[in-house]
């Protein structure tokens, strides 16, 4: 059995009852189930419909995302999460060189780079490059002013959280930003790339190794192993090319708001919901949502 979740914006709930009905009278489905009203809706399926990715799409233009996963497992026991434009809305390095005067010369190279178009080692070192001499505390700067949190981190962490998940943020990102994000959401660890500094200013070098794509997939690997997790009790989320393997390994790997090249290889999209959408495609209803 599969099941179909169909979900949009909570900031602007705007989910047709109609269009539940009929996609599941279509597609022959079970009962409807309301996981929030106007906002989230699944139904059970016997197979996947051959017509999944065109009605996708359609629904798609209506501000919906479709997903359809296996019924079975749909709980996990571990959320292995990116930090960068997923479990906060910057980009860190780009904040930092946007106070370093270097923003648009950054911001371009991180583009490309999350779009799967640079290597990412490559581009890591010259962002941070560009970063040299900058004092070393514009980073507790940028954390206070400028970091803010995607909207629903902290209820997906502490519903998940609630019921016996491990939680590990592991990002392509630096230590100095991880940790604070980190305890600031309840993950249980961090992992990321450390920014070198010396005399009180950084030295425009990152600590090696540097912790790149297959970095995200070692920390699923060892801490499931840690745990006695399968890598099916994982859900992972990303949107950069960097989280590909990590989402493709995972039992459930969410795109969020991805960059498109990364969602075109994603089965699992999220663009217009929240982080609380994760909660909603393993069958929490919102009543059950710990709030924080």
């Amino acid at each position: 059995m599969f099941v179909c979740t169909l979900l949009t914006d909570p900031a602007n709930p705007s989910l047709d009852p109609a269009l539940i009905d009929n996609l599941r009278n279509a597609w022959a489905g079970g009962d409807v189930q309301w996981l929030a009203v106007d906002e989230a809706a699944a139904f059970s399926l016997p197979s996947i419909p051959d017509n999944r990715w065109d009605v996708w799409a359609d629904v798609q233009k209506m501000g919906v995302d479709l997903v359809i996963l296996p019924m079975e497992g749909r709980r996990k026991r571990m959320l292995l999460a990116d930090m960068d434009s997923t479990m906060i809305q910057q980009e860190c390095i780009d904040e930092l060189a946007d106070v370093a005067g270097v923003g648009d010369r950054v911001k371009d190279i991180t583009a490309r780079a999350m779009n799967g178009e640079l290597n990412f080692e490559a581009a890591i070192r010259e962002r941070v490059g560009l970063l040299k001499d900058l004092p070393e505390d514009v980073i507790g700067q940028v954390l206070e002013e400028r970091i803010t949190l995607m909207p629903g981190g902290p209820t997906l962490l502490a519903t998940m959280k609630a019921h016996g998940a491990y939680a590990a943020l592991v990002s392509g990102g630096f230590t100095a930003f991880t940790a604070a994000v980190a305890a600031k959401l309840g993950f249980d660890e961090n992992r990321a790339n450390t920014l070198l500094a010396a005399g009180g200013v950084l030295t425009g070098e990152v600590g090696v190794p540097i912790l790149g794509q297959q970095a995200k997939v070692d920390a699923l690997e060892e801490i499931t192993g840690r745990l006695g997790l399968s890598e099916d009790d994982v859900l992972a989320v990303g949107d950069g090319a960097n989280d590909l393997k990590m989402l493709g390994r995972a039992g459930l790997g969410v795109a969020l708001h991805a960059k498109p090249a990364v969602a075109a290889q994603c089965d699992v999209r999220v663009n217009f919901g929240d982080l609380t959408a994760l909660l909603y495609l393993q069958g929490y209803a919102r009543s059950e949502f710990v709030s924080v």
